[in-house]
């Protein structure tokens, strides 16, 4: 069959489907996936499904999923054009959460839905979803690419990710061990990561902030759009070494309302808020949008992208271990028997 005669008809493109601009993606996105290969995979892009095995060094494999997107992060990223690290964010928000129970991810599978596909621009985003894998050590085996006419207004699109990951049943994460006087660590996050975007665009949008203007050194915009931070490697590293109770992704719900997750009903974590720096970032978020104390500790992380509890005979060597693995930590704070009417995590 000749190239003109496998053509797409022009009907289905008068309706808005370019199914040749699919295969163009498609084309775009082999190279980048088969750099986050592992070898596990048997099966990648291209197929129905794909398939992978579970790595032999699991006796007892227990297998971690999470799914996440990025929110109206997104919105920033249409406004400001740029689409190359959006990806990034993605890949993070699902392999930080399965991370949290110890697992170490394997691979990661995406959703790309827009009006109107343009080649260009979804290749940035899955070329920023490759680089999140590769960050994580996991494979992009797969995904969808979904060209939905009036389903979204032109140059947007939207995103979703799914990760899967394993994790030895022993070695289970889940906070059960957790008793007082362990101690709390925080890891220096990234920036606002993917949370809390639909206040912070509400104060740009009301103070008519110029997002060019420096802040901390760099322009406004790239600070906001930093990608989140991954933090697979330093951990699952910190694993083979400490033995850890407790890891919180600080995701929506800041510190206020994630470490909870973790915590024995009969716990409180305090933390000490002069225990880390608070980026400028977040200081000039409270103060152009008069955002409580309370509240900033609700909707963002404040400078902790993730939180690591060990027993105190260990928290020394888990920041060394971490500080050499190129995470910025602190000593936050500490477990202690939770008080009448006290809140699982309180900041002091």
């Amino acid at each position: 069959m000749s190239t003109s005669e496998r053509s797409q008809s022009p009907a289905y493109r008068d309706a808005g489907v370019d199914i040749d601009a699919g295969d163009r993606l498609v084309e775009n996105i082999k190279p980048l996936a088969r750099k986050t290969l592992r070898p596990e995979v048997l099966a990648g892009i291209g197929g129905f499904g794909a398939l992978c095995r579970i790595p032999a060094k699991y006796r007892e494999p227990v297998l971690v999923s999470g799914t996440d997107g990025v929110g109206t992060k997104l919105k920033l990223a249409f406004e400001l054009g740029r689409h190359d690290t959006i990806g990034i964010d993605l890949v993070a928000m699902s392999v930080n959460d399965i991370l949290v129970q110890g697992a170490e991810p394997l691979f990661f599978l995406d959703y790309f839905a827009c009006g109107k596909l343009d080649v260009a621009t979804a290749t940035q985003v899955v070329a920023g979803i490759a680089a999140g894998c590769e960050q994580a050590g996991c494979a992009l085996i797969g995904g969808e690419t979904a060209e939905l006419p009036g389903m979204y207004p032109a140059g947007e699109y939207d995103l979703a990710g799914f990760a899967l990951g394993v994790v030895e049943k022993s070695r289970i994460i889940d906070g059960s061990t957790i008793a007082a006087g362990d101690v709390v660590l925080g890891l220096a996050s990234s920036g606002a990561h993917s949370n809390g975007y639909s206040l912070i665009r509400r104060i740009i949008a009301r103070g008519a902030i110029d997002l060019a203007a420096p802040l901390a050194g760099k322009p406004l915009a790239d600070l906001l759009l930093a990608p989140t931070r991954i933090y697979v490697k330093s951990v699952l590293q910190l694993m083979e070494q400490i033995p850890l109770k407790g890891l919180a992704h600080i995701t929506g719900g800041g510190l206020l309302e994630n470490v909870p997750r973790i915590l024995p009903g009969h716990l409180c974590a305090r933390l000490e808020r002069a225990g880390w720096p608070r980026p400028l970032l977040f200081e000039w978020l409270r103060e152009q949008g008069g955002v409580s104390e309370t509240e900033m500790m609700r909707v963002f992380n404040c400078g902790i992208g993730m939180v690591v509890i060990v027993a105190e005979q260990h928290a020394s060597a888990a920041c060394d271990l971490l500080r050499g693995a190129g995470e910025t930590v602190w000593r936050i704070g500490t477990i202690h028997v939770r008080g009448a009417d006290e809140a699982h995590t309180v900041v002091v």
